[in-house]
């Protein structure tokens, strides 16, 4: 096995782990749209957000690569808004606040796309990390078969919502290099 891989490699572990996170996105909606908060979808969502810190681990231990900059938070992004939306559709969330969240999303990701366009670089600030965690944590919450499990993802949930915000106004104040 490679001890490090250079800027621009594919195929990497971190790479790989990112994209079944991706091409698991739809089995997670699915899940999730088809039923009421159980262990089993608590259990699926943990494994699969817990990928985005295993291959965040690899990456910093193996070398980061410019596709894993690119894919790594489009998964996040993917994952996360899709489990929201589900939620939405089975009145478990409320749409207002997923609705900031991915207007959110939407406009960093734009903005960050054509920022590297022109040479610029925008890296995952740590607080967006946490957001992501945050995020995770409030679709697990949610996702608890107990009761009261709904009031405690509803309060993660809006603070995933300030936090998102927060960070997503750092990116536009914050400098970027070239």
């Amino acid at each position: 096995m490679a001890t490090g891989f250079g800027p621009s490699a594919l195929a990497t572990p971190a790479n790989a782990i990112t994209v079944v996170r991706l091409l698991a996105t739809p089995f997670v909606f699915a899940a999730l749209v088809a039923g009421a908060p159980s262990w089993w979808t608590l259990g699926l969502w943990v494994v699969v957000a817990v990928t985005d810190g295993i291959d965040g681990w690899l990456a910093r231990r193996q070398g980061s690569t410019r596709s894993g900059a690119f894919l790594d938070p489009l998964s996040d992004k993917v994952l996360v808004l899709a489990a929201m939306a589900a939620l939405v559709a089975r009145n478990l969330f409320w749409w207002l606040p997923v609705a900031l969240i991915a207007l959110r999303e939407v406009v960093v990701s734009v903005w960050r796309s054509r920022a590297g366009r022109r040479g610029v670089s925008v890296p995952a600030r740590e607080w967006a990390k946490a957001k992501t965690v945050v995020q995770e944590i409030a679709v697990g919450t949610a996702l608890i078969p107990l009761a009261g499990a709904a009031s405690a993802a509803t309060v993660v949930l809006w603070g995933a919502v300030v936090l998102t915000l927060v960070t997503g106004l750092d990116y536009f104040r914050a400098p970027t290099r070239a």
